[in-house]
């Protein structure tokens, strides 16, 4: 059976810096009728379970650590059994959210996660957080970028742990070089393509940021 992508839209809110916004949240399913993982756990731990149904998860993969994609995550750990996997550069932000309970595993830039008879490949880049991850599923014509790269351009890094000419540095490097068709499915908000983002990508990269 081919893998394929569910999504569900969770609410709640997102702090930083001593601000808080309501927000809403994309969370991607990976799978098929068997097994499956989540990337992003946002706001409603008993929500994404009852969208994974008896399927197995395999994994919780956090594109990054700010408590509006994590803040479910130890709830559906728990629930499920499931590691919580966190690019290390980005345990400061989550020890804000989850003092008292680490991530399981580290993700790695150019690792491969398994499910479902295709693959994720984990692009580390940082700009909006440190330890901001894209992932990429060739298998899927898909790159899952949270917060990195939006419809309309880059992810906000008006806030702490995050940095304009990084982001773009990365979105030119890790995602510019993906074919153009490539669906970007995002953290918030509709998707778009890789091919649609790349004209006002390349305005901003020939201006030097």
């Amino acid at each position: 059976m081919m893998a394929r992508i569910d999504h569900l839209v969770t609410s709640g809110t997102f702090s930083l810096d001593g601000g808080t916004w309501d927000v809403d949240n994309n969370v991607w399913i990976v799978g098929d009728d068997h097994e499956a993982v989540v990337i992003d756990a946002a706001h409603d731990a008993d929500a994404i379970r009852a969208a994974l149904g008896d399927r197995t998860l395999r994994a919780i993969v956090c594109t990054h650590a700010h408590n509006d994609h994590i803040d479910a995550a130890p709830a559906l750990a728990a629930a499920t059994g499931a590691p919580i996997l966190l690019h290390p550069e980005d345990l400061p932000l989550w020890k804000q959210t989850h003092p008292d309970r680490l991530p399981d595993g580290e993700l790695a830039d150019g690792e491969r996660i398994a499910v479902a008879g295709t693959e994720l490949t984990v692009l580390h880049t940082p700009g909006h957080a440190p330890g901001a991850v894209c992932l990429y599923a060739p298998g899927l014509g898909t790159v899952f970028t949270g917060d990195t790269l939006f419809a309309g351009g880059p992810g906000a890094t008006g806030r702490s742990f995050s940095h304009f000419p990084t982001i773009i540095d990365s979105i030119r490097d890790r995602l510019l070089t993906l074919p153009a068709g490539t669906a970007v499915r995002t953290g918030h908000g509709d998707g778009t393509t890789i091919g649609a983002e790349a004209p006002q990508l390349a305005e901003w990269i020939a201006r030097g940021h």
